[in-house]
This record gives structure tokens, C-alpha cells and sequence, in this order.
């Protein structure tokens, strides 16, 4: 840390805490929930980094919702094979949360959610910057999924999927799909649509009987068992952070 006091955005700042993505800081920003030195912070406030003992922090007090707002941690990434019935979001008061399932520190954070009913590769993270990339919508990483429906399929529907599915109001970007088997398939997404391969098959007439994520980028789960988390080599980082370049 230099001498002179470093001065950052406090939206930065935030996301640099582990506390959210950038996107979210100016979210929570804008809405009220963040105070600096016990007033309401505004998107133009920056702070002062220190350097303690806990880390790097700010030398204003700054509060979330009225919580204090913890140091910069050193940046963590794990892997997390989701279970079905495990909830993506973090909630205290839902048993079946995610958030039960993590350690009080490092403070981890997924990266996108995967829904209640499906399973498979989470990317836990407190590193706020890499966050906002991979969940901005101009980006667009690559997710892979294996996916079983309610009974066997013709090369049509996988012709129809790949090309992009209309459902609602909205039609989906094409994408990669690989026959697995006679009711299951391997498809490969660049979109983050709620609930996007249900809805996509359930168009075609299909029902999603189960659907496992094994892929974020460069990513794999590979044999990572449900429930368990492991943190990421140092090779997988530098594949994942390279990609996003």
C-alpha cells in the first residue's frame, strides 16, 4: 500500500469487499442501503483504503442495510456441486438456502444461480469484479448442461432447440446441442433466461425431468460429489480469468 491514502469509488469498493457485484453496490447504492460515515452514500462518493490487520478497508465507516460492512478479503473461487432442492439464493430464513451450506468465512457468493429443482457446478466466489463479468449480459459465457426429458427424441427436436425457441415474449439465441442418449441431451448456452432450457423444451412439448450443470467456461464439475466444495487450482483460475479477457 503506498503512502499517500488510495482513493476508490465506493461502488468498487463494495464489490471488492465481497459484499456484491458492482452492478448490485450501485443498486444498493441508489436505493438507499448503503451509509458512509452515517449518512446515505451516493454514487459519487469514494472511500480512503487503509491497510489493517483484517486487510485492506475503508477508513469511513460504511454500513449495509445497518450492517457494517467488512475489510477487502483475499479473493476465494470454489466449486460447489449444487443438489437439487438447494436454493441458489442466499436466504437466512429458508433452510434449504445455499447460504447454510457455506463457511462464515471466506464470505462466498455464487456467481448466477442454478435453479431449486436442478443441480450440478456453482462458481462460489468473493471477488466482486469477476462477478460482474461473467453475469453481464454483453459478455456472454458458455454454460453446459446435461438434460433428460420425459421421453425419447427425434433429430428435429434438437434441430428446433438448437435453432431457438420462442416462448412468452421472448426468442432464444441458437445454440449447441449433442444427443446423449434417446431422452437426453448435452446443451451448450450463452444466455442466462430464467428457467431457459424448461421453458425451451416445454415449447417443443417436452418436460425437463432432470438437469445438471457440469460446465461454467472453462470450468468443469467433473467428479466433484453433490454437497461438496473444493477451491480452484491455480490452472483453472488462470483458464477462467483468460477467457474473460
Amino acid at each position: 500500500m503506498e503512502h499517500n491514502p488510495t482513493q476508490m469509488r465506493l461502488a468498487k469498493y463494495l464489490a471488492q469487499t465481497g459484499l456484491c457485484s458492482r452492478r448490485a453496490a450501485t443498486r444498493y447504492i441508489r436505493d438507499g442501503l448503503i451509509t458512509i460515515e452515517g449518512r446515505i452514500a451516493n454514487h459519487i462518493d469514494t472511500v480512503t483504503l487503509i491497510e489493517t490487520p483484517q486487510g485492506i478497508e475503508s477508513s469511513e465507516q460504511l454500513t449495509f442495510d445497518g450492517a457494517p460492512i467488512s475489510a477487502v478479503e483475499e479473493k476465494e473461487y470454489w466449486a460447489f456441486h449444487k443438489a437439487v432442492g438447494t436454493d441458489s439464493r442466499l436466504l437466512i430464513d429458508d433452510s434449504s438456502s445455499l447460504l447454510h451450506l457455506l463457511p462464515a468465512t471466506p464470505r462466498l457468493y455464487p456467481v448466477g444461480r442454478l435453479d431449486k429443482d436442478s443441480r450440478g457446478l456453482l462458481l462460489l466466489t468473493n471477488d466482486g469484479e469477476l462477478t460482474q463479468t461473467l453475469m453481464h449480459p454483453d459478455f456472454g459465457h458458455s454454460k453446459i448442461y446435461h438434460v433428460r426429458v420425459d421421453r425419447d427424441f427425434d433429430d428435429n427436436f434438437l434441430q428446433a432447440m438448437a435453432q431457438g425457441v420462442s416462448y412468452r415474449d421472448v426468442t432464444t439465441l441458437p445454440c449447441t446441442l449433442t444427443r446423449l442418449a434417446k431422452d437426453q441431451f448435452e446443451i451448450t448456452l450463452t444466455q442466462g433466461l430464467n428457467r431457459q432450457i424448461r421453458r425451451m423444451s416445454q415449447a417443443l412439448g417436452f418436460k425437463v425431468i432432470d438437469l445438471k450443470r457440469v460446465k461454467i467456461q472453462s470450468l468443469a464439475l467433473g467428479d466433484l460429489k453433490e454437497g461438496e466444495m473444493r477451491q480452484l487450482t491455480s490452472s483453472e483460475l488462470i483458464n477462467l480469468k483468460s477467457a474473460l479477457e
